[in-house]
């Protein structure tokens, strides 16, 4: 058995799919990865023995400049992102029993299915893309009233009219190569009905919060028993545990001057703090000895050292520090992250961070909370109940599903 496994975004979106894949593994599966040719995304599936099948220009490219993409990128990344689908997944594809994407809108992985005659899954990391009267397209959940009910649902319409924008004349144009009848709503028809829900149901709880029927699995989550670095050890050893401060994926999204306001905060309350350099490049601020900063590191080993963890609120840290029982504070930019920042504080597992540029102030105020001796004890109480096998579960569907059809294919 084959599956094919693609995703194009940050390594929020990869790593979760090696996750997969590794289960995918264990059940004897051949899997292979198409994603953004990143060297970080290659070095991760190089980990689990997986090459990495390159998938449009590296994300890093994309989001590194020195202002964030514009809707003018968005407009010309979108169709070209549509063109490799079709040529890289309609290669990579060949004797493959089933794909699953995720990430960015991953618009013309369905079609490939199709034209191949296997199964598609669409999984997502959480609930926000998928239509729902509980809430408008990127907005918290909520319950609305009628009217904010008839507001939401204008609103979705327009949701896939901007998808159909983006995407629908490259998909169409592919689809009338292969013979395929053109696809009205682009955004219902990547989806599908029943797409999964690959985020932990006591973070993100999906069941009655979209008009689809989601199948949730629980978050992906690769295994990672690498040692911490022999430096970043001394450290942890050297003092109290410190305040992690990290903003992943974000470049250009990233606070300006996160850096100096975090280890002013730190300082203020009389905490170390660890940097985490990422894609926004974070750097020491002087050379005082109670501030380290440390590159790609194991989370999963670190958080759990960690006296808080301060971040952008992209779905996999939110799980990682939920699941180490480490206190949060969420300080979101964008997409995504307000969300996770809203479920962060309304669980009592840390504090929401109300502006998107910290202040020394601000962010002391934040951390505070986070550091509270009943946020701790919230979180670590939460962590109990963090799902550790989403990986496995969605491994398992999707083997079942296969092998269902090959023998159903096979018994006609």
């Amino acid at each position: 058995m084959r599956v094919l496994l693609t995703t194009w975004g940050s390594r929020g979106d990869v790593e979760p799919l090696a996750g997969l894949a590794a289960a995918l593994q264990g059940l004897g599966v051949e899997v292979r990865v198409c994603a953004p040719p990143d060297q970080e995304f290659v070095d991760l599936l190089a980990r689990i023995g997986v090459p990495l099948v390159p998938l449009g220009p590296a994300v890093h490219s994309v989001v590194a400049g020195p202002k964030p993409p514009t809707a003018q990128d968005a407009f010309r990344l979108a169709p070209a992102l549509v063109d490799a689908r079709f040529d890289v997944l309609g290669a990579a594809a060949e004797g493959c029993d089933a794909i699953l994407a995720t990430g960015l809108m991953p618009a013309g992985a369905r079609d490939v299915a199709e034209h191949l005659g296997i199964p598609y899954v669409l999984a997502c990391f959480h609930i926000l893309g998928l239509p729902s009267r509980h809430f408008r397209p990127g907005a918290r959940p909520g319950t609305p009233s009628p009217q904010e009910e008839t507001d939401h649902r204008v609103l979705w319409e327009q949701d896939a009219q901007r998808v159909n924008g983006l995407y629908g004349e490259a998909l169409n144009r592919h689809r009338s190569v292969l013979g395929l009848r053109p696809v009205d709503n682009v955004r219902d028809h990547v989806l599908t009905e029943r797409p999964w829900v690959a985020a932990d149901p006591t973070l993100c709880p999906a069941q009655g919060m979209t008009e689809l029927d989601p199948v949730q699995t629980g978050a992906w989550i690769l295994p990672d028993d690498r040692p911490l670095p022999a430096d970043l050890e001394a450290f942890l050893d050297a003092g109290d545990p410190p305040v992690y401060v990290g903003f992943g994926s974000m470049a250009a999204h990233a606070p300006e001057g996160i850096a100096r306001v975090a280890v002013d905060a730190g300082r203020a309350l009389g905490r170390r703090v660890l940097l985490a350099r990422g894609w926004a490049g974070l750097a020491a601020v002087d050379d005082g000895d109670d501030c380290l900063v440390v590159g790609e590191v194991n989370q999963q080993a670190l958080f759990r050292r960690a006296a808080a963890v301060v971040h952008h609120g992209g779905a996999g840290t939110t799980t990682a520090a939920a699941l180490a029982g480490a206190p949060q504070v969420v300080v979101p930019r964008i997409a995504d992250q307000p969300y996770w920042a809203a479920r962060v504080a309304a669980m009592g597992i840390g504090a929401a961070h109300p502006d998107p540029v910290p202040t020394v102030d601000s962010l002391s105020a934040a951390l505070t909370t986070a550091l509270a001796p009943e946020t701790r004890a919230r979180a670590r109480a939460v962590a109990g109940t963090i799902r550790t096998d989403g990986a496995e579960v969605a491994a398992k569907l999707l083997f079942e599903a296969v092998a269902d059809r090959v023998g159903t294919h096979g018994a006609g």
